[in-house]
């Protein structure tokens, strides 16, 4: 459990970096020019970052997909410092998956989603 604690460490200290930095000089950071870019630019690095994974995935390349798992990560905690998020919440919403099935959990959120539709319909 001290592992587990630890990493979750790691990304609550590299938000509060990115935190930090939301608002530093884009010529002097850049957190600070991504986000200065806006929220398309964030989202698209996103993208760029997934597409890098998915292709050192089918390459097979385990240190790549290590390295672009920390690149895309990274991007994904400036997206969630950009609206406001932290990643204990990602991490909340994980635990709180924990133990149920993904078809049974995909299920749920579709069930939200069509009743969510028919209030609004």
């Amino acid at each position: 459990m001290g592992t587990t604690k630890a990493m979750a460490d790691v990304l609550e200290r590299l938000a509060d970096v990115i935190e930090s930095r939301k608002a530093a000089d884009p010529d002097a950071s850049y957190v600070g020019r991504l986000l200065a870019r806006g929220e398309d630019s964030v989202l698209k690095k996103i993208g760029e970052e997934a597409t890098e994974l998915v292709m050192a995935a089918k390459d097979g390349e385990r240190l790549r997909i290590v390295e672009e798992t920390a690149d895309l990560w990274f991007h994904c905690l400036i997206a969630l410092a950009h609206y406001g998020l932290r990643p204990s919440d990602v991490l909340m919403e994980l635990r709180r998956r924990e133990g149920i099935s993904g078809i049974d959990e995909k299920a749920a959120r579709q069930d939200g989603i069509r009743i969510e539709a028919e209030r609004k319909g």
